[in-house]
């Protein structure tokens, strides 16, 4: 799905995304992903059932206002005691489906927000 331009002000927003991966200011990234309005942070965890504590405190070193977790297809809650470093951290997070999570993380990015994407897909 093709959804925003970057921004001008130099705002990295996601362009496109399918069942694979998503293009943000026109490169390709296949695969699990983590972003912010400033980073490409890189790859994140290879699929929901591999998540452990440690890939969610590691999100904690972008210094997010909110945590997006996109969980492919499908929403999928991770196990409580997976998130626990965020709850700890007092961060906000929400678990979605990818395509929500690509959305919501184009509008906040836009209102200037600390937002955090952290995509998953299932191909």
């Amino acid at each position: 799905m093709k959804l925003h331009r970057d921004s001008a002000d130099g705002t990295l927003l996601i362009q496109r995304y399918d069942s694979s991966g998503v293009v943000v200011a026109g490169e390709t990234l296949r695969g699990s992903v983590v972003l912010t309005p400033q980073a490409v942070i890189g790859p994140w965890a290879r699929d929901r059932d591999s998540l452990v504590a440690a890939d969610f405190a590691a999100l904690l070193e972008q210094a997010p206002g909110v945590v997006l977790i996109g969980t492919g297809k499908r929403q999928h809650f991770p196990a409580p005691a997976l998130l626990r470093p965020l709850i700890e951290a007092g961060v906000g997070w929400e678990v979605m489906d990818t395509g929500s999570a690509c959305r919501t993380y184009n509008v906040l990015a836009s209102e200037g927000r600390k937002v955090l994407a952290a995509l998953l897909f299932e191909e």
